[in-house]
């Protein structure tokens, strides 16, 4: 089957029952994305599917065949930090780092979908990706400074 990721295509041979995560991580390593929970419950395995986020944890990579696929390693262009990437590190929006991927992936689909979200709005977007550290207060405070700094392409 045939990924993009980054923007890159891959021809991956991958058992029908493998996860994108593992694909991702194993085969391509791209260590950004994290297994956390293992059954979409926490989010910090977030990628965008076509644009949307998607728990790579439950995404079989059989389903992906064609499909692009974005991953934290991805995000950055020409040595700058996509505009949430920055918002993130201005707003000090992590503690220990490990569901960062997951909650700026996550904020990028929300910011696409909605380039102007109010506060509610943001804490209902990122609701599925959590944070055991509790910065939640920064991380919605980081997307809202992204949303304000423009479109969320970067």
């Amino acid at each position: 089957m045939r990924l993009i990721v980054n923007g890159a295509s891959h021809e991956i041979l991958a058992p029908d029952h493998e996860r994108l995560l593992t694909t991702l991580r194993e085969r391509l390593h791209l260590n950004g994305t994290k297994l956390v929970c293992g059954r979409g419950e926490c989010g910090a395995c977030t990628v965008l599917l076509d644009g949307a986020p998607a728990y790579s944890c439950l995404t079989l990579t059989a389903a992906c065949d064609g499909r692009d696929v974005s991953t934290i390693e991805g995000l950055a262009r020409d040595g700058l930090l996509h505009r949430v990437q920055q918002a993130f590190i201005d707003h000090d929006a992590l503690q220990c780092g490990f569901c960062t991927p997951g909650q700026i992936l996550a904020a990028v689909a929300l910011l696409e979908r909605q380039p102007n979200p109010s506060e509610a709005d943001v804490r209902r977007g990122m609701s599925g990706n959590l944070c055991r550290c509790g910065t939640y207060p920064k991380i919605v405070r980081a997307v809202l400074a992204a949303a304000e700094g423009g479109a969320a392409d970067g």
